[in-house]
């Protein structure tokens, strides 16, 4: 009787080991969970191969699931969903679109998902820009800055930017030497980091653009912040980008893995030691989801060393540009 009872206790004590070890090994052996990264594109605008939001967002997407290092799940969808619960258990959300045409759909529910779930949220290009009063709301807590009417400035030129030391959004980022429509004179939230700096002046610029202003002009030999982040006091992270408006930058490795690492860290990921993974653009990737234009659409070709290069156009005080924008601009041949 006695050793019938030892025997069941040694079958039991034998059957929760082997199950604690099971389980002790399925712990170690299952891969983490992927963190959900959600990019909402605008709508097509411009011309063929500028503010291509559907493509730039595909080829950033593309990436960060090409890559194994950093668990993410990274998807992509048109606008604001009809359906908001694709949101609920993203860590980060991109937005590339014009201006509040995306977010504006969904103010209460971003707010809230930066507030209850500290979301991580980024803005790119133009869609750093809304009215003041939205701005000061909610991109200087949600993001840490935001294109201020009346003080910021939207003009192209050559930036070459350089990632902030010792921060881990500089990992792996190698040089970066581009020409874009660089917002500068950014309203910054007093906490936001300086993630990309490069500085606007005469001998850089290609030309002023449709928002030029005293601020703006004053601004010359300034660096700036055309990359930035904020931690949030929950702990939650928010990046603006003013880059991105000619989608053939994408294919420029130090400004793709500066923005990539942006969107990681972001999501308050680990960045590797040498960054987000990424591979070479090749011209077929960088044409893929361009939006359609018809007979207008363009190929666009790989960056060259022709694309920055340009005789520098005037820095404007506000009264000659205002007096340029009277001009007739010359009809296309």
């Amino acid at each position: 009787m006695e050793a019938a009872t030892n025997f069941r206790i040694m079958n039991k004590y034998i059957i929760f080991s082997l199950f604690g070890y099971i389980s002790l090994l399925l712990t170690f052996a299952s891969p983490g969970k992927s963190s959900k990264i959600v990019f909402l594109y605008g709508a097509r605008s411009h011309a063929s191969g500028d503010h291509e939001f559907q493509a730039g967002s595909h080829l950033l997407a593309k990436h960060l699931n090409a890559q194994s290092e950093v668990k993410v799940n990274a998807i992509i969808h048109p606008g604001w969903p009809e359906d908001e619960k694709i949101l609920d258990d993203a860590k980060t959300i991109v937005i590339y679109a014009d201006g509040t045409k995306v977010v504006g759909n969904g103010w209460d529910k971003m707010d809230e998902l930066v507030r209850k779930n500290k979301v991580g949220v980024v803005f790119m290009h133009y869609a750093v820009h809304p009215s003041v009063e939205q701005g000061e709301q909610y991109y200087l807590p949600w993001i840490g800055g935001f294109f201020k009417n009346g003080i910021s400035v939207n003009p192209f030129w050559r930036a070459k930017i350089k990632p902030m030391q010792g921060h881990e959004t500089a990992r792996g980022v190698g040089p970066i030497d581009a020409v874009d429509e660089f917002y500068f004179n950014i309203q910054y939230h007093p906490k936001a980091l300086p993630l990309g700096t490069a500085t606007p002046d005469e001998k850089n610029l290609l030309r002023v653009n449709n928002v030029w202003n005293r601020d703006g002009f004053l601004a010359k030999g300034k660096s700036q912040s055309l990359l930035w982040g904020i931690v949030r006091p929950d702990g939650g992270r928010g990046v603006g980008f003013t880059g991105g408006h000619h989608h053939r930058n994408w294919a420029l490795d130090g400004y793709r893995q500066l923005v990539l690492n942006a969107i990681v860290w972001s999501a308050g990921l680990e960045i590797p030691k040498e960054g987000v993974p990424t591979y070479e653009v090749t011209e077929q990737e960088l044409n893929e989801k361009l939006d359609d234009y018809g007979d207008r659409t363009n190929r666009i070709k790989l960056p060259t060393l022709a694309d920055i290069t340009f005789e520098p156009g005037p820095w404007m005080t506000p009264e000659e540009h205002a007096e340029s924008r009277k001009r007739p601009k010359p009809k296309k041949k």
